[in-house]
């Protein structure tokens, strides 16, 4: 596994505040990694110290196998940073932006054009190419935001708080734009404070709290490592004729009797009525579990595990500790 991100005991301070406390992250080529943390909690620091923007108090960050301290240029080659509030020049037009900063980057002048037809067509701004910047909407400005930030083809997107202050529908735009780019071998390190904005497109996540990184790695494996036991949800029928409360109970004790499950809580006020159970066998024992419900009679119409979302994992993993600290 290559790794493109990596920092070692990283640490800032601003005076006597500490914003960053030893982290230590690895952000994989290909990944999709979702910086999530409460306002204040590190995560623009983290992504300008990784940009070259802000030095480091302490410790060690590499981009690409290049020190963000004695290698900058290097590091802003595979680079493209997009920042959480987004400064245009209003009176240029989308390909005047463009073009002025693909000048900044050393673009030769002939290749200027077609790049940026490219990348207006990528964003879907290509209807747009002649109107101010000044005159999109903030949808329209953070996908030119995005483009700029592909005028060098950096190997590595860091994006801060990109879905801020979108409507619905924008932020949808952006999670498909987000989903391409990952598809055409692009790393993508993205930071929220929402979570519902990461649990699409994440493949890695990072939870840093005031400072302290609590948990990375990818989603499923931090998924396991916090859940002891998976949640069964079973939907039934019960038999023509036969009451629900008697057509739960029965499934409730057959459950019940079966290896690894360690609660049954039956729920016929749901809708469609179901069980609830808690199991803390592997895929094997599940069928198992399933094959025996049928056997016994029961009318299984649905049977999943339910799976946590990035909500839950933050809420677990952060749990009795306070926000706070710089952002």
């Amino acid at each position: 596994m290559t790794v493109i991100v990596e920092t070692r005991d990283l640490t800032r301070r601003y005076g006597g505040m500490v914003a960053l406390n030893h982290l230590n992250l690895s952000i994989p080529q290909g990944a999709v990694y979702g910086f999530i943390g409460p306002n204040g909690a590190g995560k623009t620091t983290t992504m300008r110290i990784l940009t070259t923007l802000l030095l480091p108090s302490d410790g060690e960050a590499y981009v690409a196998g290049h020190s963000v301290v004695r290698e900058r240029a290097a590091v802003r080659r595979q680079v493209g940073f997009m920042p959480d509030f987004f400064g245009v020049y209003d009176n240029m037009k989308a390909t005047e932006y463009l073009d002025f900063f693909a000048a900044a980057y050393a673009v030769p002048p002939a290749r200027r054009p077609k790049l940026i037809a490219d990348l207006l067509a990528l964003v879907d701004l290509s209807h747009k190419q002649e109107a101010e910047v000044m005159s999109l909407s903030r949808g329209m400005k953070q996908r030119l935001s995005l483009a700029r930030t592909m005028l060098h083809d950096p190997a590595l997107l860091i994006l801060d708080e990109p879905a801020s202050g979108l409507d619905p529908r924008a932020r949808v735009e952006l999670r498909e734009l987000l989903k391409e780019l990952r598809n055409l071998g692009k790393t993508i390190m993205i930071s929220s404070h929402i979570l519902t904005e990461l649990a699409e497109m994440c493949t890695h996540i990072g939870i840093i709290e005031r400072g302290h990184l609590l948990a990375s790695g990818e989603v499923a494996a931090i998924m396991r490592s916090l859940q002891t036991h998976r949640v069964f949800e079973v939907h039934l029928l019960p038999a023509e004729g036969a009451e629900l409360e008697t057509a739960l109970l029965q499934a409730a004790n057959l459950a019940q009797a079966q290896p690894h499950v360690l609660e049954v809580r039956p729920l016929p006020q749901a809708n469609p009525p179901q069980l609830q159970i808690d199991f803390a066998g592997d895929d094997r024992a599940a069928g198992a579990l399933l094959a025996h419900l049928i056997a016994g009679g029961v009318s299984v119409t649905h049977f999943a595990g339910q799976v946590s979302n990035l909500e839950e994992i933050f809420l677990r993993v952060t749990a009795g500790s306070a926000y706070g600290g710089t952002s």
